[in-house]
């Protein structure tokens, strides 16, 4: 019943830009905090930002801010993470999530349904 679906992503040069969304559907969308995460190969699956679900509280992982910026459309019932600067350790599945409940930092606190979408920097 619950679906994440993100879409975006792609090969981009350092120093590019990528706009990543999530559509969701299956729960009451603007009740949930939502998040993206990433997971390059052989690497924990790690928080990139966070964005509440009236919109007023924002967090970033220190590797990307000031770089990523999360948004969300209630109305449309979808997330986005507009990527600037991309570095080559960008290069990860970026995956989103709505919160369980919790400690946001605890991986497990976030529930995933979606594939994920393949972000590629290269140098």
């Amino acid at each position: 019943q619950v679906q994440l679906v993100e879409s975006g992503g792609g090969l981009v040069q350092a120093g590019g830009s990528l706009r990543l969304s999530c559509a969701v559907s299956g729960i009451i969308f603007s009740r949930y905090d939502m998040a993206w995460f990433r997971q390059a190969p052989g690497k924990e699956r790690d928080l990139v930002a966070v964005i509440s679900g009236s919109s007023t509280m924002t967090y970033y992982a220190d590797s990307v801010k000031g770089r990523f910026n999360i948004s969300r459309d209630n109305a449309e019932a979808t997330v986005y993470l507009q990527m600037n600067g991309l570095k080559t350790e960008d290069t990860a599945v970026y995956y989103c999530a709505f919160h369980r409940g919790g400690d946001y930092y605890d991986v497990r606190s976030w529930a995933f349904w979606g594939r994920g979408t393949q972000v590629t920097v290269s140098s």
